[in-house]
């Protein structure tokens, strides 16, 4: 018989380090690249390089924490509900599930004594995953998350930076950008891949929105050159 991987239980953890590693190279990048079009010397363009990655690391860190934390606080005020539902009228619980498995397909007698089966075993855990729809590999964890983005953001900003740090420096602009892009790019496919999606789709989307967001930011700086 053949077996399925599923991927549903990555999402939490994916959705921060993709998230986070593609946000550092883009944001910094981009800094570097606004503050290269300026005309300033390459100490300028490192310095905006190291503070985005390490204020960008923290912030994002420190913002995913908060969401997260405000997600995992809604599940707990969610659970405790239910939790005084049914210890008030178990009886009304049951029959709210019962009828949840009704509209899924099965007949009602089936529904009554598999919704009176799995409230025996745990009534908790029953109504959390089929009426709230709070899961194990779903739920929130503002840690994992925070700590995921943050080192993400941090290694996904070494990109640029390093590319500065390394290229000739009458190549260091276009070194910043085609290294960052082409992070941006296989960090892309590799989304797409560990998440089951088109490789193809998922390359092209970060290749272009990054492209695009490193433009308009160089243009930025070259306006402010302009007008110095």
């Amino acid at each position: 018989m053949a077996m399925h991987t599923h991927r549903t239980h990555r999402s939490g953890w994916l959705r921060a380090g993709v998230l986070g590693a593609n946000d550092g190279v883009l944001s910094t990048a981009s800094l570097m690249l606004g503050v290269a079009a300026a005309h300033t010397g390459t100490s300028a363009i490192l310095i905006a390089g190291l503070a985005g990655m390490v204020g960008g690391s923290l912030s994002m860190g420190a913002g995913e924490y908060v969401s997260v934390s405000s997600q995992a606080d809604t599940e707990r005020a969610d659970l405790a509900l239910e939790m005084e539902a049914l210890a008030q009228d178990f009886d009304s619980e049951h029959a709210e599930l019962r009828d949840i498995y009704v509209r899924r397909g099965l007949d009602l007698d089936l529904a009554t004594r598999v919704a009176l089966q799995l409230m025996t075993h745990d009534a908790l855990a029953a109504h959390a995953r089929d009426d709230i729809g709070i899961t194990d590999a779903l739920s929130a964890r503002p840690m994992q998350a925070a700590l995921t983005s943050s080192l993400s953001f941090a290694l996904g900003a070494l990109v640029p930076v390093l590319a500065c740090v390394l290229a000739p420096g009458t190549l260091r602009t276009q070194a910043i950008a085609a290294i960052s892009l082409g992070f941006l790019c296989v960090l892309g496919v590799l989304a797409a891949r560990a998440g089951g999606a088109s490789l193809l789709r998922g390359g092209l989307r970060v290749l272009v929105g990054g492209a695009a967001v490193m433009g308009l930011t160089t243009l930025v700086g070259t306006m402010f050159a302009s007008g110095a």
